[in-house]
């Protein structure tokens, strides 16, 4: 077998400049994710961390688009809770919402995390944020969006950059 070079992200978070958005609506289910996400940045060495709260999930690709494309964020999370009801309304937020992520993150180069849950009921969300129903096993989905965001950082910033073409190429 040939040689081959690795790459992987650290949990240093020092220096690293992370936001949160978080969806309001739901909000027994994101403030626990937000707490998980501010304890684990907070433990990997970032302790300012601003968080924006937007109205709900969908409303969550906007304001990450913004902050990504602003020059002030090596990464952004997205937390929020998008809980499935008697309606097709389920299927439009939560698909338009990661669809939305997806593309901010890949336009901007920036890593946008998709913290936000898709449940089928209110005892599934309440497991993915740290509830009872997680039985003392460590299942706050915005602690696994925090470890997400700082290992992506770490990752990119040892990967090579392309260089935009020069004019006549």
């Amino acid at each position: 077998m040939g040689q081959y070079t690795e790459y992987e992200g650290a949990l240093d978070a020092a220096g690293m400049r992370i936001a949160v958005v978080a969806g309001r609506f739901n909000d027994h289910i994101t403030t626990p994710l937000l707490d998980g996400t501010l304890a684990t940045l907070r433990d990997a060495g970032l302790v300012d961390v601003p968080v924006h709260w937007v109205p709900g999930a969908f409303e969550i690709p906007l304001v990450a688009q913004r902050l990504a494309t602003s020059g002030t964020c090596d990464a952004v999370i997205c937390l929020g809770a998008v809980i499935r009801g008697d309606t097709p309304h389920f299927d439009y937020v939560a698909g338009e919402c990661a669809a939305g992520i997806a593309r901010v993150s890949l336009d901007t180069g920036v890593p946008v995390v998709f913290g936000v849950l898709t449940t089928d009921d209110l005892e599934q969300a309440l497991a993915r944020c740290g509830g009872p129903a997680c039985n003392g096993i460590s299942c706050n989905k915005g602690v696994e969006s925090a470890v997400t965001a700082v290992e992506m950082v770490s990752l990119l910033r040892q990967l090579p950059t392309r260089e935009p073409p020069t004019k006549g190429s």
